[in-house]
């Protein structure tokens, strides 16, 4: 088993003689072509904030480094998982907190929609930009997804083939208060630490409740609660029937106005 670790060591700002070393951004490379990770290694090494923590150059590889080594974003040569299932759930299982970028030689609809679907936080081509990827890198780092215009259409297109069963009235999943809370704070574009301080509980805690709201409503991250909110209005609907509630005297029973 081959595994690359990267010798160099990562750069300091503290004064003389202090000993904290900021991490930066950890990053694993992941692909079968040495040429391509020492070019990816290059780009990165120019950065302050981006450090490469690993190489690998096959799947079996990539697990081995994701166990030894704390790391925030893998960049991964889509060529590796191809004919392999299972490779990014289980990449997801083994590494929850390390964040994925599948690099492709060519995008088709059905591979990329497929990819953000099981985990994926963004999916680039392999001729990107040295620029574009270390800011790609960035954004996923703070926990957004790299998604282009073609891509969103894509995955909404995808969404809205299957939105018929899910539209069914007799089938709508029942959403407690504080689950629409969570989800209102994720439409608005807050991570799971800042939903956390508001409600008032741990990060833990919210990943939890994401958990159990992504298994009701039948999406499997972020990006695709976003969408199936925008499809079906579900906020909205909501905010509709607490506002009857008020005209009647009832209490508010909107998410956003409860009291958690």
């Amino acid at each position: 088993m081959k595994i690359m670790a990267d010798q160099e060591e990562p750069k300091s700002t503290d004064a003389p003689g202090e000993s904290t070393v900021a991490p930066g951004i950890r990053v694993i490379l992941a692909d079968s072509q040495a040429i391509y990770r020492v070019g990816l290694r290059k780009i990165f090494a120019l950065e302050d904030d981006i450090r490469v923590v690993a190489q690998a150059e096959t799947l079996t590889n990539l697990y081995a480094a994701l166990q030894r080594y704390p790391t925030d974003v893998v960049v991964l040569e889509g060529q590796l998982i191809a004919g392999t299932i299972d490779a990014i759930p289980e990449l997801v299982r083994r590494a929850p907190d390390a964040k994925l970028i599948v690099q492709v030689v060519e995008t088709d609809e059905v591979n990329t929609v497929e990819l953000y679907r099981r985990g994926v936080r963004g999916v680039v081509p392999r001729s990107i930009t040295p620029d574009l990827l270390v800011k790609c890198v960035r954004k996923i780092a703070e926990g957004e997804t790299w998604i282009d215009n073609q891509s969103v259409s894509w995955v909404i297109d995808a969404y809205r083939s299957q939105a018929s069963t899910l539209t069914n009235p007799r089938v709508q999943p029942k959403l407690s208060k504080k689950e629409l809370a969570i989800i209102g704070c994720i439409t608005r574009g807050m991570r799971n630490k800042e939903i956390a301080y508001q409600i008032g509980t741990t990060e833990q805690v919210i990943k939890n409740y994401l958990r159990k709201v992504y298994d009701k409503l039948g999406v499997s991250d972020r990006l695709e609660l976003a969408l199936y909110c925008l499809h079906h209005q579900l906020l909205k609907k909501y905010v509709d029937e607490a506002e009857v509630g008020v005209a009647e005297g009832q209490e508010p029973t909107s998410p956003l106005r409860a009291k958690l």
